[in-house]
């Protein structure tokens, strides 16, 4: 399937989803917010991949929310152009359209495998959204971030906050959306946002996938039930996600299969060979 602002591949169990509009700075037109969750359902759904690696092209990795979202090309940016001249009805189908928005980065994070993201120049506004959804996150030397909604006199609502500020301290996430500054790659690093940096893109990405690689080569039940875990830990206390694993371990755990694999390829010095999570059910219309 096309894409406008996508490049789709899939080789080796990993998915390679690509932003593909590097001359116009990959901004984030109407169809990247419908695009990016079908692709990512897509993959996820019907168990396509077992890793996503998020990239892009050109100078920048992407400058953001385009113009058009905010003025009538997409459903957020009907509602807040009626708002000037509606107040209740129409101020509340913003808050629907924006919570909609949202959900197209909340997929990445919902989706039962690891995102990782490589990012080179410019992630700003909306791609910081992005970023902060993601498993994990890699950079150039050049690559900087910038919650620039501060700068256009708005506040970032597509998932900036709430993520952020569990992936760094929150004194700088607050310099950072207070002021509209631009954070480089390297003190992203020393905070804990970005987990490596590179001299160049091609390094990037080039390494970024042999993280993937390795991540695809585990079983992935195994994967999917860590990402699951770290994710509940992050939200709740200690308590809390000491027994939900437990009772995730109850039910998912089956050492018969994937353990006795994982130990067996390991002493012939191979891959193990896994099988992959199944496909989500879709429940049929009218159905149970």
């Amino acid at each position: 399937m096309t894409y406008r602002c996508f490049n789709v591949e899939i080789a080796d169990h990993i998915a390679h989803i690509q932003l593909k509009r590097g001359d116009e700075l990959n901004t984030m037109v109407p169809e990247f917010w419908t695009d990016l969750p079908a692709i990512v359902k897509d993959l996820d759904d019907n168990a396509k991949a077992r890793v996503i690696v998020i990239s892009s092209t050109g100078k920048h990795f992407s400058g953001g929310m385009d113009l058009a979202v905010f003025t009538g090309g997409s459903s957020a940016g009907t509602a807040a152009s009626r708002a000037k001249t509606e107040r209740g009805r129409t101020r509340a189908n913003l808050r629907l359209s924006v919570l909609d928005i949202q959900e197209s980065f909340n997929c990445l994070e919902r989706a039962r495998v690891p995102v990782l993201i490589a990012i080179q120049g410019g992630c700003v506004g909306g791609a910081v959204d992005m970023a902060s959804a993601c498993d994990c996150r890699y950079a150039t030397e050049d690559a900087f971030f910038v919650i620039q909604e501060i700068n256009i006199g708005m506040t970032a609502d597509v998932g900036t906050f709430p993520r952020l500020c569990k992936l760094m301290p929150e004194g700088m996430v607050r310099e950072l959306a207070y002021s509209g500054r631009r954070m480089p790659a390297k003190k992203a690093m020393q905070l804990g946002l970005v987990n490596e940096v590179f001299a160049t893109q091609e390094e990037m990405v080039k390494q970024v996938m042999g993280i993937a690689k390795d991540i695809a080569e585990k079983s992935p039940l195994a994967v999917y039930g860590s990402k699951v875990m770290i994710n509940y830990a992050r939200d709740h206390s200690t308590a809390d996600g000491l027994d939900y694993i437990a009772t995730w371990q109850a039910g998912m755990y089956h050492p018969e299969v994937d353990m006795m694999e994982a130990f067996k390829a390991r002493g012939e010095k191979r891959p193990g060979k896994f099988d992959e999570l199944l496909p989500v059910r879709k429940r049929a219309l009218g159905g149970d």
